[in-house]
């Protein structure tokens, strides 16, 4: 059977409180995630993340990312050095293997969807 799944009103859905972020390089800052629909082998899930201002590492070796902006001011850099500057509108991919920095400079809300293929 196909799945008709609608998603509406993400900017709104209550995401639950805010829990310190595991892979912070500033003390303070926080995260929540809610996962909206995965896939019944688990290898894709969609789903919202939240994070308050502040850097972090992230590593992308398990799964491949992409991620749409909702709200904020993000800035990623690769291990490479290479720099990227996302906001309201935008999205990117991260593939599998990624690897480096995100800075969140304005609290942020993404819609986010993993791939573990």
């Amino acid at each position: 059977m196909i799945d008709l799944s609608v998603f509406t009103a993400l900017s709104g859905i209550d995401l639950g409180a805010l829990q310190d972020k595991p892979t912070t390089l500033t003390p303070g800052q926080s995260e929540a995630a809610q996962p909206l629909w995965t896939s019944p082998d688990g290898q894709l899930e969609i789903g919202l993340w939240e994070c308050t201002p502040g850097q972090f590492t992230a590593d992308r070796s398990a799964a491949a990312e992409f991620c749409y902006f909702l709200k904020g001011r993000i800035v990623m850099t690769h291990l490479d050095g290479t720099r990227k500057t996302l906001g309201p509108g935008d999205a990117i991919l991260l593939p599998k293997g990624w690897k480096g920095t995100w800075e969140i400079t304005e609290h942020t809300r993404k819609i986010y969807v993993f791939f573990e293929g």
